[in-house]
Order: C-alpha cells, then sequence, then structure tokens
C-alpha cells in the first residue's frame, strides 16, 4: 500500500534555526493523528507537507509525490483547514467557500456547486448566504472545515478542528471527521492538543517533541493487542485455577489474593477463561483488558530523552511501539 505521507529524512529550517530534524516516517491510515505540545514543530511539518516551508534537508511525499518538486500536484489533492481564522469578513460563506474551490483548481461553475453541497454537509446551510463575520465561533469552523473539502481532496489536513468549541459543538466537529473517515473517500491527519479527540477518530498517531520524532503507534493494531492483556478478580481459586489457564496455553501470575493477570495466547477466548472458571468451582468477580491509554502514550514519549538512540518511527512501526 502506498503511504499517505512519507517524511524521508525531513530536515527544516526557519529563521536560521533548525524546527524539524531528520524526520522518517511511512503514514498510511484513514486517519493519522499528529500529537506533541507547543513548539514540537506540528505546525512546521504541516505547513512543510502543503508547500508553505521548504525542505532544508531530505523530502516527504504525499500519494508518491515528492513536495521538492511536485508540490503544486501535491497541494491539488489536499484540503487544509488552518487553525487561526482567514476570513474575509464581508463575504458571505458562499462566495467564501466558492473562492477557496476556485483558488483549489476547480471550474468557477463547479466551485459553485460545490460550495452550496459542502455548506449543507457540515450544517450551514441555512446560513451559507450570511456574512462570514457574523457567525459564530463554532459556525466559523465549520466554514473552515467546507472550504477544505470543497474541491474533494485526497489528503484533508485539520488543524486544531474544535478549538474553542463548546461540548455541543465539539461533538459535532468530532462526528463529521468520523463520518469522513467512514466514506473512505478521503485520508485525514488531525493535529490537536486534545488527546481525546485524537483517540476518538484516529488509527495512527504521531508523536513530536522539540522537532523530532519520539513515538509512532498504530492505535488499531495496539488496541486489538491490548485484548490479550486480562486483569482478573476471582473466589475461591487456589492454586490449580492458575494452573489450569496455564494448560489453555496462557501466561499467568497472581498479583495478590484472588487477583491474576494473564496473557491470552492465540485462539483463546473469554469463554474459555469461563469454562475452566466453571470446571473449578470459582467465580470471576471482576475482569478487565488492561490497555494504555493515548494519554499514557503521550506521557511516556514527553518523558523519552531525546538525546538516546531512539528507533524511528518506521521501527517503531515494524515493532507495534516505541
Amino acid at each position: 500500500m502506498q503511504p499517505v505521507v512519507e517524511l524521508d529524512g525531513l530536515s527544516v529550517d526557519l529563521g536560521g534555526r533548525r524546527i524539524l530534524h531528520d524526520l522518517k516516517c511511512a503514514l498510511s491510515a484513514r486517519t493519522i493523528g499528529l500529537l506533541g505540545p507547543n513548539g514540537a514543530g506540528k505546525s512546521t511539518l504541516i505547513n512543510a507537507l502543503i508547500g508553505f516551508h521548504a525542505p532544508a534537508v531530505g523530502t516527504a511525499r504525499v500519494f508518491g509525490l515528492d513536495i521538492r518538486t511536485e508540490i503544486r500536484r501535491a497541494r491539488s489533492m489536499i484540503g487544509y483547514m488552518p487553525e487561526n481564522d482567514a476570513f474575509i469578513a464581508n463575504m458571505n460563506a458562499v462566495s467564501y467557500v466558492r473562492l477557496m474551490a476556485e483558488l483549489s483548481g476547480l471550474p468557477a461553475d463547479a466551485a459553485l456547486e460545490r460550495a452550496h453541497e459542502a455548506l449543507f454537509y457540515v450544517g450551514l446551510g441555512e446560513a451559507r448566504y450570511r456574512k462570514v463575520g457574523t457567525y459564530s465561533l463554532g459556525m466559523k469552523q465549520l466554514a473552515k472545515l467546507a472550504q477544505a473539502i470543497a474541491h474533494g481532496p485526497k489528503l484533508l489536513i485539520l488543524d486544531e478542528p474544535t478549538n474553542g468549541l463548546d461540548p455541543p459543538a465539539r461533538q459535532r466537529m468530532i462526528r463529521l471527521i468520523r463520518e469522513m473517515r467512514e466514506s473512505g473517500g478521503m485520508h485525514i491527519i488531525l493535529s490537536s492538543h486534545l488527546l481525546r479527540d485524537v483517540e476518538e477518530t484516529c488509527e495512527e498517531v504521531l508523536i513530536l517533541k522539540q522537532g523530532k520524532i519520539v513515538h509512532y503507534s498504530n492505535l488499531e493494531e495496539e488496541r486489538r493487542a491490548n485484548r490479550k492483556f486480562i486483569e482478573m478478580e476471582v473466589l475461591g481459586a487456589n492454586g490449580t485455577f492458575a494452573s489450569a489457564i496455564e494448560s489453555l496455553g496462557c501466561a499467568c501470575a497472581a498479583t495478590g489474593h484472588n487477583r491474576l493477570k494473564m496473557i491470552l495466547s492465540e485462539g483463546i477466548e473469554l469463554r474459555d477463561l469461563y469454562r475452566v472458571a466453571a470446571e473449578q468451582n470459582v467465580q470471576i468477580r471482576r475482569l478487565n483488558y488492561r490497555r494504555d491509554s493515548l494519554e499514557d502514550i503521550f506521557l511516556k514519549a514527553m518523558d523519552s530523552d531525546l538525546a538516546g538512540a531512539a528507533p524511528t518511527a518506521r521501527q517503531g512501526a515494524a515493532n507495534g511501539r516505541l
């Protein structure tokens, strides 16, 4: 499968200072989360992908198109929703989205048609003739989303799409992102400081710190893998119960009175554990899957030592985690 975005030793300098350092990664998921603290280089990476910042060393490819030599073709495939507002306040939403669609390469008539469609899709159909300057914050965010999707991009880049939104407006934005993901029509890069937004919508996550990659995760693979780790609280167990679990091929260890931890082997399901418990006259009082949350992953990445020889994101993908 061709990567959506491939970073090939990408470094970017701004103001005589190196901001991104030798980024190497191949990302292929339908939705990709981009995380990192303020100043980590997230916005610089986005601006490099859309051609606003030229690479100092290395390059990046979007659907196989090199941003050094084919940036115009790559940019035509990208829709970009910026973090900051960039409206013409006295222009109504239809005119604004039409203008942005034309700048993205659509003919005028097609751009107007797509502007109406995009505004109805995000929920601004009834307000599409109002001046954008009169919109609420939530409506402005939706208008930015409409202009980003009007030309039918293959890659949609969302920079802090829920920034400043109240809970209902945030849920609406998250629902739209999920709908676009499930439609299969485009890939999405979501840059956010809100871990919850990324965890709810993304399949891959890339974490930057001080302009370097400190963690890569395929969240879907991790979620599947984490279902193998079980914590159990039982009643009436003795040494034979743990032995019976181990006879299934599972690793099992007691961690306290009536508490067990185990790793399910391939082909073993939860019903097998309940069957063994019934045979041993053991009651299973509580059973949980053990998994790292995205917050756990993020905090571990922030504690990483950048001076050490950390594996690259490509190596992390091969190993399952950094």
